[in-house]
């Protein structure tokens, strides 16, 4: 598994893990981003992250975005 981070931009990937306290896993899942769904990585930006959740675009910054490990 590798982070979300690695992946290229316009690519689907499926959220396999994400790891971090329990609050900010929670705050993750309220945006979308529970284990098993799929994002897509629309652009990146100095390490910050773009996402396509569903019908919703996410910005997270790049500490947060490693907390998502992909597979």
């Amino acid at each position: 598994m590798i982070p979300v981070t690695m992946a290229e931009p316009g690519k689907n990937v499926t959220v396999r893990k994400i790891t971090g306290r329990d609050e900010q896993r929670q705050r993750l899942a309220e945006l979308g981003i529970v284990m098993d769904s799929e994002v897509t990585v629309v652009a990146q930006i100095g390490g910050n992250l773009i996402l396509q959740v569903k019908d919703s675009r996410i910005a997270l910054d790049q500490t947060m975005a490693n907390r998502i490990l992909i597979g």
